[in-house]
């Protein structure tokens, strides 16, 4: 992966530019794009994740936004992003005042997002921040688009990470009747109504496509770049891929089956 130079007191060059989105006309302040990060002990990525994501979202030439939530890690994270946030307004940081869990951080990351389009991904630089126009090219045509590893996972991850991950989304597919590829990939791109609705609820990321689905909307996956982590260590292992989430995954298969949907087509008065 390839660090992106910056300044040597920020994280962030200072460029700013109007930009139109879908042929709708947009104010400079309001972001076209937000950027939802959640962040747990990063403190040796996260300089680097925000360089090389501004240098992607800088070449969409659309307003944006960066998100990112500490998930109360307790390194120097929280100091690095105020460094990083000082003087630029389009990093905007929270801390969560315990560590909750990636569904808790990525919830309250989406929940004060301001973009039309939300993209969620990792600070560890294993998401590569340069598959974002792909994301925006598959929006286009689908409401929610979800990042797929299993085609270059060779390269960054052990075996065991990979069969683990295998087995698990063959297990929630299987029980919940949906044909996602790589489920546990929070690498995902998606039009803000998509999440308007939803319930939060401890593991809700796992299950965001079949989530959304339920709600009425169409979702795909593309492949993605994978990367080794140059630094830091794996917050999930085995454990977590395959056992914690199967109470959420039988809470959802419930609700899929038991859900219903209605449309108002015409009112009165």
């Amino acid at each position: 992966m390839r660090q992106i130079g910056g300044l040597p007191h920020s994280c962030f060059a200072n460029r700013r530019a109007s930009f139109t989105l879908g042929g709708n006309n947009m104010a400079t302040d309001a972001p076209a794009i937000s950027l939802v990060v959640p962040c747990y002990n990063e403190e040796a990525t996260v300089r680097a994740f925000l360089k090389a994501a501004q240098a992607a979202l800088d070449s969409l030439q659309l307003p944006y936004e960066i998100i990112v939530t500490d998930d109360g890690s307790f390194d120097s994270t929280w100091a690095v992003l105020k460094e990083c946030a000082a003087g630029e307004p389009r990093l905007r940081a929270q801390r969560l005042g315990k560590n909750c869990g990636q569904s808790a951080a990525l919830w309250a990351g989406i929940k004060a997002a301001r973009g039309r389009y939300i993209v969620t991904l990792d600070a560890d630089l294993q998401n590569d921040p340069r598959d974002l126009p792909a994301f925006l090219k598959a929006l286009e045509h689908f409401d929610c688009v979800c990042g797929s590893r299993v085609a270059a996972r060779q390269q960054g991850d052990g075996w065991v990470r990979i069969v683990s991950s295998r087995i698990a989304n063959w297990v929630r597919n299987k029980l919940s009747g949906e044909e996602i590829q790589d489920a546990g990939c929070t690498y995902r791109a998606f039009k803000r109504e998509c999440v308007a609705d939803l319930k939060f609820f401890k593991g809700m990321h796992r299950f965001l496509p079949t989530l959304v689905k339920m709600e009425g909307f169409t979702v795909t996956e593309i492949n993605i770049s994978h990367h080794p982590r140059f630094a830091g260590q794996t917050h999930y292992g085995v454990w977590n891929r395959l056992f914690a989430s199967f109470y959420d995954l039988l809470a959802v298969r419930w609700m899929k089956r038991r859900m219903f949907r209605f449309q108002i087509v015409e009112k009165i008065n």
